[in-house]
């Protein structure tokens, strides 16, 4: 959304262009760092719900691998998850209470989706224990580590500090308004089938946030969450969540 938004404002001209995000030449590669993965990812994401299910594990492979290459080149960003101890408890608590309110909201009440995920199940569509151990642990690390990582650098990193400062660099991570917070909100519920039960859990990972100012807190609350809610799948059989 916000390379779209770049976009627009491009497009109406390199003095607007300048005025709103009051950007020169050195400063646009920080930009690039935290928009670039998420960008691959979204792109790469649109793609696969038109590919038929026995092509998905090798792209979802490609993809992730993709994805990965992109937050390495883009490294200097992760400087932002600075890991303490004193944060992992309370996170991996609320990450596990979001799972919770994710799987018992989104089967005890009734609302339209914004669209389905793939739906892939490996033990299906994969023939061999090597291959479904293959995918499950690609799709795991997916899941675990490259998205928590990269939406947690792009939407409480970037976006709730670019949303009060275009130098978002100068804001200290954990300051937000409450238009920032708005902001990063709406954006995680459109990008979710599941918007509402996304609204909750960002309205979670971004008020731990502010309690802690830590962006690993929440990359550790976030990572439980997926971690656990694959964990689920396995259990239930229930894959429309991935």
């Amino acid at each position: 959304m916000c390379s779209f938004t770049h976009f627009l404002v491009v497009s109406a001209g390199p003095r607007l262009a300048a005025d709103y995000f009051q950007v020169r030449r050195p400063t646009r590669r920080p930009v690039l760092r935290y928009v670039a993965p998420i960008v691959v990812f979204g792109a790469l994401t649109a793609v696969e719900g038109w590919l038929p299910q026995s092509i998905y594990p090798a792209f979802y492979f490609a993809k992730i691998f993709i994805v990965t290459v992109t937050l390495l080149v883009a490294r200097r960003s992760l400087r932002d998850i600075q890991p303490s101890w004193r944060v992992v408890f309370p996170a991996l608590l609320l990450g596990l209470v979001v799972f919770v309110q994710w799987v018992a909201i989104d089967n005890w009440l009734a609302y339209p989706h914004l669209g389905s995920r793939v739906g892939f199940n490996p033990f299906a569509e994969l023939h061999g224990r090597f291959w479904r151990f293959a995918f499950l642990a690609v799709r795991f690390y997916g899941l675990v580590l490259v998205v928590p990582v990269m939406e947690e650098l792009f939407l409480r990193s970037f976006v709730l500090r670019s949303a009060m400062n275009a130098d978002f660099e100068s804001v200290p991570i954990g300051e937000m308004s409450l238009s920032a917070f708005a902001v990063v909100t709406g954006l995680s519920a459109i990008a979710h089938p599941e918007w509402l039960v996304a609204i909750i859990a960002n309205v979670a990972y971004t008020l731990l946030l502010y309690r802690t100012r830590s962006l690993f807190a929440t990359v550790v609350a976030h990572a439980t969450t997926n971690c656990a809610l694959g964990v689920y799948i396995l259990a239930t059989g229930d894959w429309r969540y991935w």
